[in-house]
């Protein structure tokens, strides 16, 4: 029996755990570590999840322990399971598991994917922050304005009791409540109930995708919505990609974002509004490089900004979602995108009046720059967010997530938000694209 250590971030690993290993008894997953999520290590992958053969369950351990943990648990094999690393990072992580005396690997698709018995559109990217959101909600509204009942399942965010998150359905915004979600889980989420459909999430997928597809208020495609810059967990009949010009050459460099990219359908540029030329080249460049075969499409994130005169000549806090600030590395979102077109005086700086977590944050992450990330995986994280904004010295705070914070955490200064959507240029457009997908389904 081979033991292996699952190297994860409450995401993937799990599902690769789930598809391949569970039940498998030639392998012996004797620890998961975890990175990128705060407060994740030091739980178990509960025996109700994990099967008859972990009747214990399965452990789960600090990335940084990793080397004494393969000496410690004996183990042969390290599984790579996480997503949005640098291929610098995934290859020095290989060189501390070969120098500890464990191979290390990673998994493709063909173990992992799961076939639906409904249609499959997935939505994926080449980083965090390209704007999967808003092109997973563009395809929702032009299948829906088709007639068709569309089911979207989200990327995987199981922060709180694993057992009880097993399969999540949500409808209303009172589901967010009743599974106490955390901001980052909300900011997901709502946008999809809001426009009306049903989103599901939790940790067994296969449970899950069963679960969507006898949905009472009935389904005729799932939408996967993939979380970071992951390749999905259902067998797609068409796979959309997003990349992102504000980071040209990532769609080349980052793990497993090129996956995404080599086998998409479509490929969306997105915010070619805010982007230099040569950017948008060198993206169109890569993509002719490893995918010519893929449908090319231009869209622009509009914005519309709530009350612009709290933005004009104003020193602004600009508060962004966390994930796209931290290991998504980007520098310049929708908040910093409206703060300068509106007129800003200044961006403020909240690093040094961070407070808690968040101040471990911009430790951890110090290229962040002058932005908030809307960190809210706890209650305890939340506390720290609202602290943060009162500590800051600005005239106005710029909400640029896609959920209200007003509606979670108490903000006491003068705030607008920013909303940002898809909007293709040109043609092909996602339409285009749709209808051959639906006269397929209506047939």
């Amino acid at each position: 029996m081979k033991k292996v250590i699952i190297i994860g971030a409450a995401g993937r690993d799990f599902h690769n755990f789930n598809t391949y290993f569970r039940n498998n008894p030639v392998y012996q997953v004797v620890a998961f570590t975890a990175a990128q999520i705060p407060d994740i290590a030091g739980r178990k992958y509960p025996p109700a999840l994990a099967g008859e053969l972990y009747p214990e369950g399965i452990p789960i351990y600090v990335q940084d322990e990793l080397e004494s943990l393969i000496v410690k648990l004996e183990a042969d094999e390290c599984v790579f399971s996480y997503s949005d690393i640098s291929y610098q990072d995934v290859m020095a992580l290989s060189a501390r598991v070969n120098a500890a005396g464990a191979d290390f690997s990673l998994m493709g698709y063909k173990n992992t994917m799961i076939k639906s018995t409904k249609p499959v559109i997935a939505v994926g990217a080449i980083r965090t922050g390209c704007g999967k959101s808003q092109t997973s909600r563009r395809i929702v509204e032009v299948l829906m304005e088709h007639g068709l009942k569309v089911i979207a399942i989200r990327h995987p965010m199981p922060y709180g009791d694993l057992e009880e998150q097993k399969v999540q359905r949500f409808a209303t915004i009172e589901d967010l409540k009743k599974h106490q979600c955390t901001i980052e889980e909300m900011e997901e989420y709502e946008p999809h109930i809001v426009r009306g459909n049903v989103i599901y999430a939790g940790v067994d997928y296969e449970a899950i995708v069963r679960a969507a597809e006898n949905d009472p208020d009935g389904c005729d495609v799932i939408l996967w919505d993939g979380g970071n810059n992951d390749f999905p967990f259902y067998k797609p009949d068409l796979m959309v990609t997003v990349v992102d010009p504000h980071r040209p050459g990532h769609e080349l460099s980052y793990y497993p974002g090129e996956v995404t990219l080599r086998i998409a359908d479509v490929v969306v540029i997105n915010k070619i509004d805010s982007a230099n030329f040569e950017d948008i080249q060198t993206v169109r460049a890569n993509i002719n490089k490893v995918n010519p075969n893929a449908i090319v499409i231009e869209a622009a994130s509009t914005l519309t900004v709530e009350d612009p005169s709290m933005i004009r000549g104003k020193r602004v806090l600009v508060v962004e979602d966390g994930p796209t600030l931290t290991h998504g590395e980007m520098k310049i979102g929708a908040g910093v995108v409206a703060a300068r077109r509106f007129g800003a005086k200044e961006l403020v700086d909240p690093s040094k009046t961070a407070v808690g977590k968040l101040a471990e944050t911009f430790k951890i992450y110090p290229n962040i720059g002058n932005l908030l990330p809307a960190m809210g995986y706890g209650e305890e994280q939340m506390k720290d967010l609202a602290a943060t904004i009162d500590n800051t010295d600005c005239d106005a705070v710029v909400i640029a997530t896609p959920i209200d914070l007003n509606r979670v955490i108490k903000i006491s200064k003068p705030n607008t938000r920013v909303d940002y959507s898809l909007q293709e240029i040109g043609n092909p457009n996602l339409e285009d694209v749709l209808v051959d997908f639906v006269s397929k389904i209506k047939k």
